[in-house]
């Protein structure tokens, strides 16, 4: 059996609120939960939300944390023994797929669902014009993880902040924020990096039948804009945001203007369990 996940609360430290709605941050793959904590700071004034960081499964706080197999319903069942209370979940790229795939497998667990800058499936099909990260990038992250981990992880670092108008202010945040904490192993890498490469929720996104808000980067280079309206299609209860000008990590480069949307949307859609 693996070992049990850890998790954060904010106000850091403090215990589960009952009376406040949980809102769980998933993030994205080779990073962890400091990514969140610009977000987190504008937070502290909204006592109706409590935020819950996980460090997925062999990243961050959580980096000895091992599965028997890195798949999406292993992480999401070492989530759902570890948070009982029901929440929203917001996951950023590949946390978008963990946070897809919990709000299809435990529903009674999920009170809405928010994906940023994710896809239900990762990888370009020019055969059916689905857009994505092409073949030969992911191909080239694993070949690169063999060589040095944490390059790697830098290098992915600099295509979060691409396309941003400020890139090198948001590069130097979110590179600071990242490697403040333990790096994850090149297995847990390789193993993750498949979820992207392999995952395909496509079919499954008409059977969520709760809140969904879907918020994208103008200049995403991972999860291009022209993917937005197929999403839609699969979707159609859905709701989506396109922040102009920002990069792979809108709650970075355009932090205020997630933080409302954000907001918004939780204060318009969620009601306690």
């Amino acid at each position: 059996m693996a070992k049990s996940l850890t998790f954060s609360t904010f106000p850091p430290n403090s215990p589960l609120n009952k009376n406040a709605i949980p809102v769980v941050l998933l993030h994205g793959w080779g990073l962890n939960s400091g990514v969140w904590q610009p977000l987190l700071d504008l937070f502290k004034e909204q006592s109706c939300y409590q935020l819950i960081t996980v460090d997925l499964p062999g990243f961050g706080n959580n980096a000895d944390v091992e599965l028997r197999a890195y798949t999406l319903d292993n992480i999401c069942q070492q989530i759902e023994q570890t948070l009982e209370q029901p929440a929203v979940y917001l996951g950023w790229s590949l946390g978008g797929l963990v946070a897809t795939q919990m709000s299809l497998t435990y529903p009674e667990k999920v009170l809405g669902l928010v994906t940023v800058t994710s896809s239900p499936y990762f990888v370009e099909q020019s055969d059916n014009n689905w857009p994505g990260i092409k073949t030969n990038v992911l191909a080239s992250f694993h070949n690169q993880l063999t060589q040095d981990t944490e390059k790697t992880i830098r290098n992915f670092l600099k295509i979060q902040a691409m396309g941003s108008p400020h890139i090198r202010q948001d590069l130097k945040l979110i590179t600071q924020l990242v490697m403040a904490h333990n790096l994850p192993s090149q297995q847990t890498l390789n193993d993750s990096l498949n979820l992207l490469s392999d995952c395909d929720l496509r079919k499954d996104l008409a059977k969520l039948k709760l809140p969904f808000l879907r918020l994208y980067g103008q200049n995403d280079s991972l999860v291009p804009k022209s993917v937005i309206d197929q999403i839609s299609f699969l979707a159609p209860e859905s709701e989506q945001y396109l922040f102009e000008n920002a990069s792979h990590a809108p709650f970075i480069s355009h932090l205020d203007s997630f933080y409302q949307v954000l907001s918004h949307w939780l204060n318009s859609n969620i009601k306690s369990a």
